[in-house]
């Protein structure tokens, strides 16, 4: 039992210990990037400031001040400093001339010096180092010191509430796929402030006054002022544009100009509507256009392959309001079967809108995926995989398709972002009361918290199918996820 219970206890510090040397290879490997550097410092300030104090400390005995002391006093005695200064003097004449500059003589003397201190100080580093290194010691580091202190038991106890922050971000980094969706989420940020940024200043530049639209030619100026201050159109511009920012950060837009709507209780509403049709446009489309496009690359130039990239070329011609104007005729005046306006009641209304909303996107996908099928096929491996006797359809789905879905996904994600943007033009035909006609209605007045939740919520939700792109990249190619774990 005794041995049971040792066994464990070692086990239990062994994996301490290997958690410890992760963690202090991870901060040592922050400490040389940028930006990481200052995130690390900030989360974990009151670690950060004991291991700089003994750091600081702790380095004066380290050997380098001897070290560099002895480079001086090499430079000193040699002759290097006057022979470089000749050499110094003498690369600037001849660059002065090569480039036709006349420079006074004060002038002259101050280039020479700073150009000689910099590459002295410079000659002064290596020398130090070359010496440290022959006396088989290094400078000692920041990483060094914290190495030193977390693998104290009591150090890593007590620094665990306040540094919780900091080790959070070092779990965080060292687990490649974590860092990786970390980052593309932090991108997402930045992506969607400047989109609120540049929409609000297109919208404050607007020759559309919103007070006078909605209050009619009879309003009078006190009117417009009392609405202005009402909405907060009176402020400064820095002040209004912190003001929808904050309110985009915390779900919280306000009222609309017009019908004095909760913004954020709106875009929730309708929204799903123009989600929810995009995504079956593109589930359609894939279905679709992905047997086509690998029986089109499977079976280049004959009939099949001739008709269906004819009438996909036909698919990415087409206009959507007048494919949409062209179905109502037909399908609903003539024919009569289905609904011409959407009704959330009946799943037939819905039929037509997605067709016209996806025939883009199905013709974009087949012409991709025969495109890059059909450059994948002649590689070498296919023809290894063929010669090894395996089956065509193993050959195709295991070794070819899997290959050629990088570029089908990025088509993918960006037709299904053009989709939810562009979904405005097939919601007016159908007149579906989704995200995309509520933006167009709302930017004649212009409807500042209106436009400014529509076109940033569907900012977020292409930023978040991006990001899922990108992920399933890692997915689908193991070089992807190799490159992943090295940077």
């Amino acid at each position: 039992m005794k041995g049971g219970t040792l066994g464990l206890n070692l086990a239990e510090s062994s994996r301490l210990s290997r958690l410890v040397h992760n963690l202090s290879f991870i901060y040592g490997k922050m400490l040389l990037h940028p930006s990481y550097r200052y995130v690390l410092f900030i989360l974990g300030l009151p670690i950060n400031l004991v291991v700089f104090l003994i750091w600081r400390s702790n380095r004066k005995n380290d050997g380098w001040v001897a070290a560099r002391q002895a480079a001086e006093q090499e430079l000193l005695t040699s002759s290097y400093r006057n022979k470089l200064k000749l050499e110094v003097e003498d690369q600037l004449r001849r660059k002065h001339r090569f480039f036709q500059q006349q420079v006074s003589e004060e002038e002259f003397r101050r280039q020479t010096e700073e150009w000689l201190e910099e590459t002295v100080q410079k000659e002064l580093k290596e020398r130090t180092s070359r010496i440290l290194q022959e006396q088989g010691s290094q400078r000692l580091t920041m990483a060094d010191t914290f190495h030193t202190l977390i693998d104290k038991p009591w150090f890593f106890a007590i620094s665990i509430i306040p540094g919780c922050l900091m080790y959070g971000i070092l779990f965080l980094y060292g687990n490649p796929y974590l860092k990786y969706i970390f980052e593309r989420l932090l991108m997402t940020v930045f992506v969607i402030l400047g989109v609120a940024t540049l929409v609000f200043t297109i919208l404050y530049l607007s020759p559309f006054n919103p007070a006078a639209n909605i209050l009619g030619e009879t309003a009078t100026q006190e009117q417009i002022a009392a609405f202005n201050q009402v909405y907060g159109l009176d402020q400064p511009y820095l002040t209004q544009l912190w003001n929808n920012i904050k309110g985009v950060a915390l779900f919280d837009l306000g009222k609309s100009f017009a019908g004095n709507e909760d913004v954020t209780a709106t875009i929730a509403r309708k929204f799903p509507i123009t989600l929810t049709l995009a995504v079956i446009s593109l589930l359609l489309a894939l279905v679709i256009a992905l047997p086509i496009g690998i029986i089109s690359a499977i079976k280049p130039n004959s009939w099949f392959d001739y008709t269906f990239m004819f009438i996909a070329l036909i698919g990415l011609s087409i206009p959507n309001f007048w494919q949409g104007l062209i179905f109502i005729l037909n399908f609903s005046i003539k024919l009569q079967w289905l609904p011409a306006t959407f009704n959330p009641q009946n799943w037939l209304s819905i039929i037509m809108p997605t067709i016209v909303l996806g025939t883009g996107l199905t013709a974009a996908v087949a012409r991709m995926t025969r495109s890059s099928t059909l450059e994948v096929i002649h590689e070498d491996y296919v023809m290894t995989a063929r010669a090894k006797g395996l089956s065509e359809r193993q050959v195709m789905l295991k070794h070819a398709v899997r290959n050629a879905l990088i570029p089908i996904v990025t088509v993918v994600g960006l037709q299904f972002g053009a989709m939810l943007g562009g979904a405005a033009v097939t919601e007016k035909v159908f007149n579906i009361s989704g995200l995309g006609s509520y933006i167009v209605d709302k930017q004649f007045i212009p409807d500042i918290p209106s436009i400014m939740g529509g076109v940033i919520y569907t900012a977020i939700t292409i930023s978040i199918i991006n990001v899922a792109v990108d992920l399933l990249y890692a997915f689908i190619d193991p070089r992807v996820r190799s490159k992943m774990k090295q940077y």
